[in-house]
């Protein structure tokens, strides 16, 4: 007689008593605290704690909402809106990944190009986008580029730079014994540098992302007629805070979203972090 075997993935067995800070999952806590903060939010403005023109109902935005995706509110419709915020923000995050992550980890190898770049970088870095979208404007115009150009700034620098702290951060060893086994500099850069380096770029992807949402709203106010942050801006010039919130959690669910998408790339990708 023959026993069906079962694959089972191996329970985790634990040989220690003591855990690692912060270990643990933490799904139930995010949803109960989301679920608190949408009780919060409704007993606010039902019970009028807050006066209806400053924080709507939540039945309200999401009706706009549902307006707005439907194209029943024309003057804001979330389809186009949503597109033209996409491809400004992704469009920005595409180029500054392609350029600035090369670049940090040019910078980590080559103390030329890093006496080269790290001035340029770390002079503009502290600045608010604000500080340098007139500049912007008079260089690339009112149209896309500008705002594309903007955003693109935004996330050039934390991504450079995390590229370089990942690459310095290379262990020694690691290097030592890729070159006593014959290895070539090009090699060591590509097999041994690049993926130890790979923790540190994906999380500073997540970052710039971020800055790239947080900056659309500056990046939409130069002459944009459409997209979520003038959408927004439009709103708030006519007091319509039911829209302002709507397109407000519009942009923090999509960029959450796009969060949870690089964790798992994550996780994926280099599944030993923080466990060597």
């Amino acid at each position: 007689m023959t026993k069906a075997v079962t694959s089972r993935r191996p329970a985790i067995v634990r040989t220690s008593r003591f855990t690692t800070p912060g270990e643990g999952p933490t799904t139930m806590i995010s949803t109960i605290t989301i679920i608190a903060l949408l009780v919060l939010w409704w007993l606010a403005s039902h019970l009028h704690w807050v006066p209806p023109l400053f924080l709507p109902t939540p039945e309200v935005v999401a009706q706009r909402l549902y307006e707005s995706a439907t194209g029943r509110l024309s003057d804001a419709p979330l389809a186009e809106n949503f597109g033209w915020s996409m491809f400004r923000v992704f469009t920005a995050f595409i180029a500054a990944c392609v350029t600035a992550i090369p670049v940090g980890v040019a910078m980590g190898v080559s103390r030329v190009l890093r006496g080269i770049f790290d001035p340029p970088i770390e002079f503009y870095r502290p600045l608010p986008p604000l500080a340098y979208l007139p500049l912007i404007v008079i260089w690339f115009g009112i149209d896309e580029l500008s705002k594309v150009m903007l955003i693109y700034l935004a996330c050039f620098a934390p991504l450079a730079m995390s590229a370089r702290a990942g690459v310095r951060s290379v262990s020694q060893e690691q290097i030592h014994a890729a070159y006593s086994m014959g290895a070539t500099k090009q090699q060591v850069i590509r097999h041994v540098v690049v993926p130890a380096a790979m923790p540190e770029i994906l999380t500073a992807m997540r970052i710039a992302i971020g800055f790239g949402w947080t900056t659309l709203v500056a990046a939409e106010m130069v002459a944009a007629n459409k997209g979520l942050g003038q959408m927004v801006l439009n709103a708030s010039n006519f007091l319509r805070t039911d829209i302002v919130i709507m397109g407000i959690i519009v942009i923090g669910v999509v960029a959450y979203l796009f969060d949870l998408l690089m964790r798992y790339v994550e996780r994926v990708a280099v599944p030993w972090k923080g466990k060597v």
